[in-house]
Protein backbone atom coordinates (compact mmCIF):
# COMPACT_ATOMS: atom_id res chain seq x y z
CA UNK A 1 0.00 0.00 0.00
CA UNK A 2 2.90 2.18 0.63
CA UNK A 3 4.64 1.21 -2.43
CA UNK A 4 1.19 2.45 -4.35
CA UNK A 5 0.90 5.97 -2.51
CA UNK A 6 4.32 6.78 -3.55
CA UNK A 7 3.74 5.65 -6.70
CA UNK A 8 0.54 7.82 -7.01
CA UNK A 9 2.48 10.93 -5.54
CA UNK A 10 5.36 10.72 -7.98
CA UNK A 11 2.64 10.34 -10.92
CA UNK A 12 0.18 13.64 -9.61
CA UNK A 13 3.61 15.45 -8.99
CA UNK A 14 4.72 14.98 -12.95
CA UNK A 15 1.12 15.83 -14.11
CA UNK A 16 1.66 19.60 -11.76
CA UNK A 17 4.60 20.37 -13.21
CA UNK A 18 3.65 19.44 -16.87
CA UNK A 19 0.76 22.02 -16.20
CA UNK A 20 3.04 24.19 -14.79
CA UNK A 21 5.57 24.49 -17.56
CA UNK A 22 4.51 26.98 -20.05
CA UNK A 23 3.28 25.66 -23.99
CA UNK A 24 6.15 25.85 -26.63
CA UNK A 25 5.89 28.07 -28.81
CA UNK A 26 6.62 27.47 -32.61
CA UNK A 27 9.82 29.95 -33.85
CA UNK A 28 8.52 31.95 -36.91
CA UNK A 29 10.29 31.00 -40.05
CA UNK A 30 11.93 33.02 -42.16
CA UNK A 31 10.72 32.83 -45.72
CA UNK A 32 12.60 35.83 -47.94
CA UNK A 33 11.28 36.24 -51.92
CA UNK A 34 10.65 39.18 -53.97
CA UNK A 35 7.76 41.30 -55.65
CA UNK A 36 6.58 44.82 -57.39
CA UNK A 37 10.29 46.23 -56.94
CA UNK A 38 11.05 45.16 -53.31
CA UNK A 39 13.01 42.86 -51.40
CA UNK A 40 10.48 40.87 -48.69
CA UNK A 41 11.49 39.04 -45.78
CA UNK A 42 8.31 37.40 -44.84
CA UNK A 43 7.82 35.09 -41.39
CA UNK A 44 5.57 32.34 -41.38
CA UNK A 45 4.40 29.78 -38.56
CA UNK A 46 5.56 26.52 -39.29
CA UNK A 47 2.47 24.73 -37.37
CA UNK A 48 0.21 25.95 -40.39
CA UNK A 49 2.35 25.86 -43.67
CA UNK A 50 5.39 23.95 -45.14
CA UNK A 51 7.55 25.74 -47.82
CA UNK A 52 6.64 24.04 -50.36
CA UNK A 53 3.32 25.03 -50.19
CA UNK A 54 4.00 28.85 -49.67
CA UNK A 55 6.81 28.12 -52.85
CA UNK A 56 4.33 27.15 -55.43
CA UNK A 57 1.51 29.18 -54.13
CA UNK A 58 4.33 32.43 -54.26
CA UNK A 59 4.78 31.10 -57.83
CA UNK A 60 1.47 31.14 -59.15
CA UNK A 61 0.59 34.57 -57.80
CA UNK A 62 3.86 36.72 -58.99
CA UNK A 63 6.43 34.90 -61.47
CA UNK A 64 4.25 32.31 -63.02
CA UNK A 65 1.59 35.54 -64.01
CA UNK A 66 4.29 35.86 -66.67
CA UNK A 67 3.64 35.20 -70.39
CA UNK A 68 6.18 32.40 -71.12
CA UNK A 69 5.87 32.74 -74.82
CA UNK A 70 8.03 34.43 -76.73
CA UNK A 71 6.83 38.11 -77.95
CA UNK A 72 4.90 37.66 -81.51
CA UNK A 73 4.69 41.68 -81.91
CA UNK A 74 5.24 42.72 -85.39
CA UNK A 75 6.05 46.49 -86.63
CA UNK A 76 7.97 46.24 -89.69
CA UNK A 77 7.51 44.57 -92.84
CA UNK A 78 11.34 43.03 -92.44
CA UNK A 79 9.80 41.22 -89.01
CA UNK A 80 7.03 40.34 -90.44
CA UNK A 81 8.99 38.77 -93.14
CA UNK A 82 11.13 36.77 -90.57
CA UNK A 83 8.11 35.69 -89.24
CA UNK A 84 6.49 34.30 -91.91
CA UNK A 85 9.37 32.39 -93.11
CA UNK A 86 10.29 30.91 -89.78
CA UNK A 87 6.81 29.85 -89.03
CA UNK A 88 6.96 26.25 -88.22
CA UNK A 89 9.94 26.66 -86.26
CA UNK A 90 8.35 29.56 -84.33
CA UNK A 91 4.86 27.16 -84.14
CA UNK A 92 7.41 24.23 -82.53
CA UNK A 93 8.89 26.84 -79.63
CA UNK A 94 5.28 28.10 -79.00
CA UNK A 95 4.43 24.32 -77.94
CA UNK A 96 7.59 24.18 -76.05
CA UNK A 97 7.09 26.77 -74.50
CA UNK A 98 3.23 25.25 -73.71
CA UNK A 99 4.45 22.20 -72.27
CA UNK A 100 7.07 23.28 -69.93
CA UNK A 101 4.92 26.00 -68.21
CA UNK A 102 1.93 23.48 -68.26
CA UNK A 103 4.53 20.93 -66.13
CA UNK A 104 5.75 23.35 -63.97
CA UNK A 105 2.15 24.50 -63.02
CA UNK A 106 0.96 21.56 -62.37
CA UNK A 107 4.08 20.40 -60.25
CA UNK A 108 2.93 22.92 -58.33
CA UNK A 109 2.09 22.37 -53.93
CA UNK A 110 -0.39 24.72 -53.56
CA UNK A 111 -1.67 25.89 -49.61
CA UNK A 112 -4.69 23.82 -49.41
CA UNK A 113 -7.30 26.42 -49.83
CA UNK A 114 -10.09 26.79 -52.15
CA UNK A 115 -8.62 30.48 -52.82
CA UNK A 116 -5.85 29.73 -54.36
CA UNK A 117 -7.25 26.79 -55.90
CA UNK A 118 -9.17 28.50 -58.07
CA UNK A 119 -6.36 30.84 -58.43
CA UNK A 120 -4.85 27.62 -59.98
CA UNK A 121 -7.42 26.39 -62.30
CA UNK A 122 -7.46 29.91 -63.83
CA UNK A 123 -3.79 30.08 -64.11
CA UNK A 124 -4.30 26.55 -66.37
CA UNK A 125 -7.20 28.44 -67.99
CA UNK A 126 -5.01 31.93 -68.63
CA UNK A 127 -2.16 29.51 -69.92
CA UNK A 128 -4.43 28.37 -72.60
CA UNK A 129 -5.78 30.84 -73.96
CA UNK A 130 -2.38 32.32 -74.30
CA UNK A 131 -1.02 29.51 -76.38
CA UNK A 132 -4.43 29.59 -78.59
CA UNK A 133 -3.46 32.93 -79.09
CA UNK A 134 -0.12 32.76 -80.27
CA UNK A 135 -0.31 29.52 -82.79
CA UNK A 136 -3.42 32.12 -84.12
CA UNK A 137 -1.20 34.81 -84.68
CA UNK A 138 1.68 32.68 -86.46
CA UNK A 139 -0.82 30.74 -88.52
CA UNK A 140 -2.41 34.06 -89.66
CA UNK A 141 0.88 35.99 -90.49
CA UNK A 142 1.21 33.30 -92.87
CA UNK A 143 -2.39 33.26 -93.73
CA UNK A 144 -4.85 35.41 -92.46
CA UNK A 145 -8.17 32.81 -93.82
CA UNK A 146 -6.93 30.95 -91.02
CA UNK A 147 -8.17 33.47 -88.39
CA UNK A 148 -11.63 32.29 -89.14
CA UNK A 149 -11.20 29.25 -87.55
CA UNK A 150 -9.56 30.58 -84.38
CA UNK A 151 -11.15 30.61 -81.11
CA UNK A 152 -11.30 34.22 -80.84
CA UNK A 153 -13.04 34.44 -84.48
CA UNK A 154 -16.22 35.98 -82.80
CA UNK A 155 -14.88 38.07 -80.34
CA UNK A 156 -12.51 40.18 -82.82
CA UNK A 157 -14.23 39.63 -85.92
CA UNK A 158 -13.89 42.57 -87.07
CA UNK A 159 -9.77 42.92 -87.39
CA UNK A 160 -10.55 38.95 -89.43
CA UNK A 161 -12.81 39.61 -91.69
CA UNK A 162 -10.87 43.00 -93.05
CA UNK A 163 -8.04 41.17 -93.30
CA UNK A 164 -9.45 37.93 -95.49
CA UNK A 165 -11.99 39.93 -97.34
CA UNK A 166 -11.79 40.03 -100.93
CA UNK A 167 -12.70 43.65 -101.02
CA UNK A 168 -9.64 45.87 -100.18
CA UNK A 169 -11.32 48.81 -99.96
CA UNK A 170 -13.10 47.24 -96.32
CA UNK A 171 -9.87 46.50 -95.59
CA UNK A 172 -7.84 50.01 -96.02
CA UNK A 173 -11.04 51.37 -94.43
CA UNK A 174 -10.82 49.51 -91.08
CA UNK A 175 -7.42 49.50 -91.21
CA UNK A 176 -7.48 53.39 -91.20
CA UNK A 177 -9.98 53.38 -88.10
CA UNK A 178 -7.25 52.44 -86.06
CA UNK A 179 -5.30 55.44 -86.45
CA UNK A 180 -8.41 57.63 -85.85
CA UNK A 181 -8.89 59.05 -82.35
CA UNK A 182 -11.55 57.73 -79.87
CA UNK A 183 -14.20 59.31 -78.86
CA UNK A 184 -13.50 62.48 -76.53
CA UNK A 185 -10.07 62.37 -77.66
CA UNK A 186 -7.99 65.47 -79.68
CA UNK A 187 -6.24 64.45 -83.08
CA UNK A 188 -2.83 63.59 -82.73
CA UNK A 189 -0.60 64.65 -85.59
CA UNK A 190 2.06 62.03 -85.23
CA UNK A 191 -0.52 59.71 -85.50
CA UNK A 192 -2.22 60.65 -88.80
CA UNK A 193 1.74 61.40 -89.74
CA UNK A 194 2.11 57.50 -89.00
CA UNK A 195 -0.40 56.35 -90.80
CA UNK A 196 0.22 58.14 -93.91
CA UNK A 197 3.62 56.75 -94.08
CA UNK A 198 2.06 53.46 -94.34
CA UNK A 199 -0.31 54.36 -96.68
CA UNK A 200 2.33 55.78 -99.04
CA UNK A 201 4.73 52.83 -98.63
CA UNK A 202 4.93 50.13 -101.59
CA UNK A 203 4.15 47.70 -99.32
CA UNK A 204 1.24 49.53 -98.19
CA UNK A 205 -1.29 45.98 -97.78
CA UNK A 206 1.32 44.23 -95.94
CA UNK A 207 1.10 47.47 -93.40
CA UNK A 208 -2.35 47.30 -93.54
CA UNK A 209 -2.01 43.36 -91.99
CA UNK A 210 0.72 43.76 -89.81
CA UNK A 211 -1.86 46.50 -87.76
CA UNK A 212 -4.98 44.64 -87.90
CA UNK A 213 -2.92 41.39 -86.80
CA UNK A 214 -1.47 43.36 -83.15
CA UNK A 215 -5.16 44.66 -83.18
CA UNK A 216 -6.48 41.57 -83.38
CA UNK A 217 -4.05 40.21 -80.55
CA UNK A 218 -4.88 42.81 -78.45
CA UNK A 219 -8.72 42.41 -78.52
CA UNK A 220 -8.29 38.68 -77.82
CA UNK A 221 -5.92 39.53 -74.65
CA UNK A 222 -8.23 41.85 -73.84
CA UNK A 223 -10.96 39.05 -73.42
CA UNK A 224 -9.17 36.44 -71.24
CA UNK A 225 -6.21 39.15 -69.15
CA UNK A 226 -6.94 39.05 -65.89
CA UNK A 227 -6.31 43.06 -65.00
CA UNK A 228 -3.02 43.59 -62.45
CA UNK A 229 -5.27 45.86 -59.86
CA UNK A 230 -6.81 42.15 -59.56
CA UNK A 231 -3.48 40.36 -59.34
CA UNK A 232 -1.98 42.88 -57.00
CA UNK A 233 -5.28 41.73 -54.62
CA UNK A 234 -4.61 38.52 -54.60
CA UNK A 235 -0.77 38.72 -53.89
CA UNK A 236 -2.08 41.09 -50.98
CA UNK A 237 -4.23 38.51 -49.49
CA UNK A 238 -1.82 35.70 -50.03
CA UNK A 239 1.02 37.49 -47.56
CA UNK A 240 -1.87 38.73 -44.83
CA UNK A 241 -2.87 35.11 -44.83
CA UNK A 242 0.60 33.18 -45.15
CA UNK A 243 3.04 35.71 -42.98
CA UNK A 244 2.57 37.04 -39.45
CA UNK A 245 5.18 39.53 -39.89
CA UNK A 246 6.68 41.18 -43.16
CA UNK A 247 9.74 43.14 -43.89
CA UNK A 248 10.06 45.36 -47.08
CA UNK A 249 13.12 46.84 -48.66
CA UNK A 250 12.17 48.94 -51.85
CA UNK A 251 13.76 50.46 -54.44
CA UNK A 252 13.27 54.44 -54.40
CA UNK A 253 10.71 55.35 -56.82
Amino acid sequence: MKKLFTGLSLALSVVMVAQKAPAKKNSLVLYSYQTFGCDVKGYFDPSKYKKEEIDGTYKLLFPLTWSPFTSLIVFSPAKFDLVRSNNIQLLQQTEKEYLERKKVLEELKLIDLPIWKKQYEEALALLENEYLLNKALLMGYADPQSLRNSKFYNTCKEYVDAMTTKDKEKMYSVWKSLFEPKKGEEPYQGTKDSFNAKWNDPRKDDYAIIDLMNAFNNCAIHSFRTKADQENTLFKTFEKVVFVKLKRDCDEP
